[in-house]
């Protein structure tokens, strides 16, 4: 069991579904990871759902802002890395190129956040945790295991995050069949990135998606298309033995599975 009471500034620590049908979401990712529910009334902003395992926070989700489906943006999954100030990494990121799509704030007693959008387009989170520290288990069956970035322009990208969070970055082998960046923190690698791929439409932007690991592929990955997800990438493996599957679900946001060759 991978269970966590923090997380080191600089790593991914919360993942959140926002969705055009929350019910849905919920009842979805419910059934595939066999996730508990929490749910909060949010009042005007409908439910906040809390997904756990074993009484833990692995994940959230909620119904899309107003303003997302106005400006035609589809269901995805927003993802947090902790801080140890949110108005610091905000100055920072605006100062390396990024834009502040939504300043600082308070989340009641929970902690403090900013939506930042670096520049090759990516949008992710910052979290300066309070009482809420963001996931507490990672690592597992269940949980997620790895953040990756698709972008299109990696050198910008990296120059951006190594330079905002301190990540260490490991480039792939020249013979490999693709250019892959891994990115550490302290030590501990979490993070890749890759280039987009060619055929991708022009309007979809850089992104960021999440990996949840799961004990077996070809059973979650069944159980997934029976809950009406589709796979769009793989299965594949890949050089550590360890195979995964990219997957819309049923109100198309992207999300991983992995299974570790361990």
């Amino acid at each position: 069991m991978a269970e966590f009471t923090s997380h080191a500034p600089g790593t991914f620590s919360w993942v959140e579904l926002a969705t055009t049908d929350p019910k849905a979401g919920a009842a979805f990712y419910r059934q595939l990871f066999d996730w508990d529910v929490i749910e909060h009334d949010m009042g005007p902003n409908g439910i906040y759902s809390i997904f756990t395992m074993r009484g833990l926070d692995v994940a959230a989700g909620a119904g899309q802002h107003q303003e997302e489906r106005t400006l035609g943006i589809p269901p995805h999954w927003n993802l947090y890395v902790t801080v140890t100030s949110a108005d610091e990494a905000a100055s920072r990121a605006t100062s390396l190129g990024a834009k502040v799509l939504d300043k600082p704030f308070d989340v009641m007693e929970q902690g403090r956040m900013a939506i930042i959008q670096d520049p090759t387009g990516a949008v992710f989170q910052v979290w300066q945790p309070k009482a809420h520290i963001g996931v507490k288990i990672r690592n597992e069956p269940g949980a997620l295991c790895w953040s990756e970035l698709t972008t299109r322009d990696p050198k910008a990208a990296e120059a951006f995050y190594t330079a905002l969070f301190g990540w260490t970055a490991k480039h792939s082998a020249p013979a490999a069949v693709m250019d892959y960046t891994e990115f550490s923190v302290g030590g501990q690698p979490g993070v890749g990135m890759m280039a987009m791929p060619e055929n991708m439409p022009k309007q979809v932007p850089s992104y960021w998606m999440p990996y949840f690991q799961v004990a077996n592929l070809d059973a979650s990955l069944a159980k997934a298309k029976g809950l009406g997800a589709a796979a769009m990438v793989g299965p594949n493996t890949i050089p550590d033995g360890g195979q995964f599957v990219i997957l819309q679900d049923p109100q198309k946001a992207m999300f991983a599975l992995y299974q570790s060759a361990r």
